[in-house]
């Protein structure tokens, strides 16, 4: 069994959440993708946001952080929004940081008959 449960865990997510408010997490669905999305991190050599202990696995410590509050949970919408916002800001730099372009004109002379 895992422990913390579930709804444990839910309860921990949505505790900053006002009554009447959607709630962050409705479902173990999305426990599970987080905990296993940050597992995943973990795997790939992401330093982990709790005190180890060596035999620990990378799901169990995913499970540790979302239960002390070090790991949050962002709806999809609003995790597509910063995506965005975060390749405007680079796009708006990286124009910034280009050089204008200055481009010599030729003079014409106009001809005289």
């Amino acid at each position: 069994m895992l422990h913390p449960s579930y709804t444990d865990l839910m309860k921990v997510v949505n505790k900053d959440v006002e009554e009447g408010e959607t709630k962050i997490v409705n479902s173990r669905y999305s426990i599970v993708l987080a905990t296993s999305k940050r597992a995943r991190q973990i795997i790939d050599g992401e330093l982990p946001m709790v005190n180890i202990k060596s035999e620990a696995k990378p799901l169990s410590l995913a499970i540790q952080e979302l239960n002390e509050g070090k790991l949050k949970i962002i709806a999809e919408s609003a995790a597509a929004e910063e995506e965005e916002q975060a390749f405007e800001e680079a796009l708006t730099e990286e124009v910034l940081e280009e050089e204008p372009l200055t481009e010599e004109i030729p003079e014409v002379e106009a001809a005289t008959e």
